[in-house]
């Protein structure tokens, strides 16, 4: 007898998050015949994943609080729809115990493990006890539930500094806070737990010693309702900046084998310890300096971001496979992998700006061929700040590591994203450095490579720049000079005519640069620069991954920057403290009328889950200008400091 289709076990089937997981999910929904229900907030009612989706459900405003993660808006979405199951992505409520439970209040199948092994793996803290038990090894540290801020710094006195701090719930780096000594451990627990509830609903932290060179390697398990736990292969996700993952790849680079089976057999262990059904994916440190050991630190209990290279060096469809056992059919055997796989994130950030969220209307999304792109915006999608900051991963394929990372690198040179700052250059800096290329890795090799240096645009951007302008009627009647003036050639008397005016730009980090009249004309049509004005009248112009946006400056520009900067040469540092990126006014450390000292934390502004400190530009007096839960945009004045001259 035949087994019965995907499509015949759950006919509809909702999917309770957003972005490229959504899409990715909805991809392999169609692909087996099942109708596919999207829910969305006020913020992506245009974005693609609920066109492509069968059926879209709004279930509240933009905060993920108010919308993706509200159970009950949730599970009603699933009843008007008719969904029989619900695919939770990852993030938001994936590893959420009370969607679980109300999915089995209201007969509706979760698209994950039991409501048991939520509760045990779903909370680091719990998890580490109860594998700890099993035998596993963990990392020294303990549960901050319950306790004050005073019994946690005596806990953290007992394990050892540095340390780190993270939140029981949820994943993805959210949250994690490095301390470094005792000092600085008030302020890093207030940070994570204000990260972790507004992430996660849940503000339980724990403490864990900090490895000195630490390699990240998470296993891929999946179990079925028959007790079989499998265990798919391991992934490297050593790559990270400030806990958040940034290029991932399978298998491990240079895990030796007799590591690699004892992870293996551990990931499994840990599974089969809570009857684990499902995708899940147990995470370990491994000492860079000593192969042979290793530590768990979490088991996820969702499908994880990075989970493409699995598939691509496995052949199996993830989320397919989660419909299958969910469906109660039998796992085979565990397949054999093949060749090597590498993703890279695409962030919308700045990392030249200390990595701060970029938000906007992507102008132009140009994906690159001859590679796998999972991505959550297209052209004219807008990028808030209200969720993750990642808008796409890049994945390629070889038969080795080496030519798998030469692919990612050129993949990444043709990836195109206009009206964002996005970290395209600095991942083909990744792939390309030597001790990426070698496997020699730690999780704090990218902090060895920052501050990432501000490169002056190049005489290709600034040609496909000045074309752009040329060309573009909104930014013709924008102010500048009209097309049939710039045409013209420049006759002068006694000498020769100017063939091109001078083209000058402000860029995005305040240096203005003129092209060379004289300079030979550029081809940027044939050397790969891709540009687009924007509503302000700049132009983002991408070339081999690399983007800058520049503003054009004609000769009352130019007159005027040069009067700001002969009042900002005589002139004391300004009143005003000007949030760095655009966000949400989560803390304010100061009160009104506060006497101050230059660089006194005033406030911290959250963008994608991600915080920043506006610091005091001078000693003085505090005048406060927002308060906490403000919407405030890049560069706005959040508090004034005045001193007797100002």
């Amino acid at each position: 007898m035949a087994e019965p289709s995907l499509a015949d076990a759950f006919p509809t089937v909702l999917v309770a998050n957003r972005g490229e997981i959504a899409r990715r999910v909805i991809r392999t929904l169609r692909a087996h015949g099942i109708r596919s229900v999207a829910v969305h907030s006020d913020a992506d009612a245009s974005s693609p994943f609920v066109r492509e989706a069968d059926a879209a459900v709004r279930i509240g405003p933009a905060p993920a609080a108010e919308s993706y993660l509200d159970i009950d808006a949730v599970i009603a979405a699933a009843r008007s729809s008719g969904a029989r199951a619900i695919h939770p992505g990852y993030g938001f409520l994936s590893e959420s115990v009370g969607l679980a439970e109300a999915c089995a209040e209201s007969g509706i199948v979760f698209l994950g493990p039991s409501i048991e092994a939520l509760q045990i793996m779903g909370d680091k803290a719990r998890a580490r006890e109860h594998v700890r038990r099993s035998g596993v090894p963990v990392v020294p540290g303990f549960d901050a539930t319950g306790l004050s801020d005073a019994e946690i710094a005596d806990e953290a006195a007992d394990v050892g500094f540095p340390l780190l701090v993270k939140p029981s719930a949820g994943g993805g780096g959210k949250g994690m806070e490095v301390v470094a000594d005792a000092a600085a451990l008030t302020d890093a627990l207030a940070s994570a737990r204000r990260v972790a509830a507004a992430a996660f609903g849940d503000d339980s932290l724990i403490l864990e010693r900090l490895i000195g060179r630490p390699r990240h390697i998470e296993v891929q398990v999946f179990g079925d309702v028959h007790g079989t736990v499998r265990a798919l292969g391991e992934r490297e996700c050593t790559l990270q900046r400030r806990h958040q993952k940034v290029i991932e790849e399978a298998p491990s680079a240079g895990i030796p084998s007799a590591t690699r089976e004892r992870l293996l057999a551990a990931a499994v262990q840990a599974g089969e310890s809570v009857a684990y059904v499902g995708a899940g994916t147990v995470e370990f440190l491994v000492d860079a300096d000593a192969p042979d050991e290793f530590f768990f630190i979490e088991m996820n209990t969702r499908l994880q971001v990075e989970h493409p290279v699995t598939e691509e060096v496995t052949g199996l469809d993830l989320v397919a496979l989660q419909l299958h056992v969910a469906a109660g059919l039998p796992l085979d055997a565990a397949p054999t992998t093949r060749g090597h796989a590498v993703e890279a994130r695409v962030y919308a950030e700045s990392p030249e700006r200390g990595f701060l969220p970029s938000t906007g209307t992507v102008l132009l999304f140009d994906a690159p061929a001859g590679v796998r792109v999972d991505a959550a915006v297209e052209t004219g999608s807008e990028v808030t700040g209200f969720y993750d900051p990642m808008i796409a991963k890049v994945i390629a394929v070889a038969d080795d590591r080496a030519t798998a990372l030469a692919r990612l690198d050129d993949a990444l040179s043709r990836t195109v994203v206009l009206g964002v700052d996005t970290n395209i250059a600095f991942l083909r800096r990744l792939c390309r450095d030597p001790r990426v290329v070698a496997g020699d890795l730690d999780t704090g090799l990218i902090d060895t490579l920052l501050p990432v240096a501000v490169e002056p645009p190049s005489p290709i951007m600034l040609a496909a720049a000045r074309v752009a302008v040329t060309t573009d009627a909104p930014a013709a009647k924008s102010g500048r000079s009209a097309p049939l003036w710039r045409e013209l050639r420049g006759w002068r008397l006694g000498s020769a005519p100017v063939t091109r005016a001078p083209f000058v730009v402000l860029t995005e980090s305040g240096d203005v640069v003129e092209e060379p009249a004289d300079r030979p004309e550029p081809e940027p049509s044939s050397s790969g620069a891709v540009a687009a004005v924007d509503a302000e009248g700049a132009v983002w112009v991408s070339v081999d991954g690399r983007t800058a946006r520049l503003r054009p400056l004609d000769r009352r520009g130019r007159m005027q920057r040069r009067l700001a900067a002969r009042r900002a040469a005589v002139s004391e540092t300004e009143p005003e403290a000007r949030a760095s990126m655009p966000g949400s006014i989560v803390a304010v450390h100061v009160t009104d009328g506060a006497v101050v000292s230059a660089g006194t934390p005033l406030v911290a502004v959250e963008a994608m889950k991600m915080e920043h400190l506006v610091l005091a530009p001078h000693d003085g007096v505090v005048q406060l200008l927002v308060a906490v839960g403000d919407q405030v945009r890049r560069d706005q004045p959040v508090a004034r400091v005045t001193t007797e001259e100002t």
